[in-house]
């Protein structure tokens, strides 16, 4: 058992995304939070917009730099957490629940090869946990 939660898959980027219905909920993890610092800002994309899988969709900058948020499945980015535009810290302070990026319309029904299980990720990141 693995202290990442199990209803969801995971990047070799630190991204997680959880699948309700046809829509993706995309966030990064806790271990990307950590790595990142103090998150201050959010460049989310636009709705509407197009993202396919593995592209650079958006930024999170932290005290200590610039990294990017990679789409982990295609579609059209279908809602924004407008929540993070005031308050950049909850994506450090809540990574799998409030701190939730952007919702992704599949463009197909099945999830891209290469995403990771929780126990995975788990593995991939050396096993640190939460």
């Amino acid at each position: 058992m693995t202290a990442w939660p199990d209803d969801r898959s995971y990047t070799h980027e630190h991204e997680w995304v959880l699948l309700v219905g046809n829509l993706a909920r995309v966030g990064v993890t806790a271990h990307a939070t950590e790595a990142l610092g103090d998150i201050v800002y959010a460049s989310l994309p636009t709705v509407g917009a197009h993202v396919s899988a593995g592209d650079a969709c958006a930024e999170l900058e932290s005290t200590k730099s610039v990294s990017d948020v990679f789409a982990p499945v295609s579609g059209v980015i279908a809602a924004l957490n407008d929540a993070i535009a005031s308050a950049p810290e909850t994506i450090s302070a809540s990574p799998f629940e409030d701190g939730w990026l952007f919702d992704i319309e599949l463009d197909s029904d099945e999830l891209p090869s290469g995403l990771l299980d929780a126990e995975a990720y788990d593995q991939f990141v050396g096993g640190l946990g939460g």
